[in-house]
């Protein structure tokens, strides 16, 4: 009977103690998978702001073909496309040992996000005549956050991914990323910047002297998509949040003459920090009306009442604004 009893004790020992390391491994791979698809999440995102900077300079590099309108728009595109990335890594899954890692490499793309929009913010002024040699200056202010973008992934976030994968035994078995935003060390300077943009067409601003007759837009309504909302200026209009959220904004030139390049701004404020997105319609025809598309990019704040604020701003020769713009109570929701 002592006999059995011991027998019987120690199967259910070696049970215990298989079922212990079952469960051990389970969890260890599990462990090893978590950071296996954080290294491949992240790949996925460097990938996409490494495209970001091939089409950026290679925008900046290449004159031939570009007009100001289609470079102001494809600046604000990839203006876009970088914020989408910030929200995409701020939401990468991670275990608790690259918390570390996940903040710098969080930073690095907030740097080439904030980069790329105030170049949005200062290419018009560089365009122009006026003002633009400083406002070439502040753009190549703005390529050394493209540097300590690049500083930070190395010598911030490489090292404190490393560690955990190293520790993990998972340093050889999963690719890392590196990543390089500024292509050329040149791009700092202005001389530089100038010497790109002039050969975009960068000239000399204005074409002429303001034609005679009537100058002047207004704005004539918001439409929210892909849901179809009509914002309106008499109470909030709910908006459901997607990954294409965008406003048409139609604009009508009331003039006798054909306008160039009007500039659509809608911003939104009242809750978290404010969004500021523009576009660039390239004419308007005298009496006729036109729709601009602006996308979101940047997710709104959920639940909060928030102000959206449209200006159409002035052309050369207006003198009525009062009509260019106009705010509009909103909620986003899910």
């Amino acid at each position: 009977m002592l006999y059995r009893r011991l027998v019987g004790g120690g199967v259910a020992f070696v049970i215990l103690l298989l079922l212990v390391l079952g469960i051990k491994s389970c969890r260890d791979s599990a462990r090893r998978d978590a950071f296996k698809n954080y290294v491949r999440d992240v790949a996925a995102i460097v990938q996409g702001s490494d495209s970001e900077s091939k089409n950026l300079f290679a925008v900046l590099q290449r004159p031939g073909g570009q007009g100001q309108v289609q470079l102001q728009n494809a600046i604000n595109g990839y203006e876009s496309d970088a914020t989408q990335l910030v929200d995409r890594a701020k939401g990468t899954s991670h275990p608790d040992e690259v918390s570390t890692a996940q903040r710098y490499f969080v930073e690095v793309l907030e740097l080439r996000r904030d980069g790329i929009a105030h170049i949005a913010q200062q290419l018009r002024t560089a365009l122009s005549g006026q003002g633009g040699q400083d406002a070439v200056g502040r753009v190549a202010t703005q390529m050394q956050l493209f540097l300590a973008s690049d500083v930070l992934y190395s010598q911030r976030f490489l090292p404190n991914l490393d560690r955990p994968l190293k520790k993990e035994g998972l340093l050889g078995q999963v690719a890392v990323p590196r990543t390089r935003f500024l292509p050329d060390l040149q791009w700092v300077r202005p001389i530089t910047v100038a010497r790109s943009l002039k050969g975009l067409g960068a000239a000399t601003g204005p074409s002429g002297p303001i034609a005679p007759g009537l100058h002047g837009t207004a704005l004539v309504g918001v439409t929210a998509r892909p849901g179809g909302q009509q914002l309106s200026q008499s109470g909030a209009t709910s908006i459901t949040i997607t990954a294409k959220l965008a406003f048409d904004v139609n604009v009508q030139n009331g003039g006798t003459n054909a306008e160039r390049d009007v500039v659509v701004q809608l911003s939104i404020v009242g809750a978290g920090r404010p969004i500021v997105r523009e576009q660039t319609i390239p004419s308007i025809a005298a009496g006729t009306q036109k729709v601009v598309t602006i996308p979101l990019a940047a997710t709104p704040p959920l639940g909060r009442p928030v102000t959206i604020r449209v200006n159409v701003k002035p052309v050369p020769g207006e003198k009525k604004l009062d009509n260019n713009r106009a705010s509009y109570p909103a909620i986003f929701t899910r």
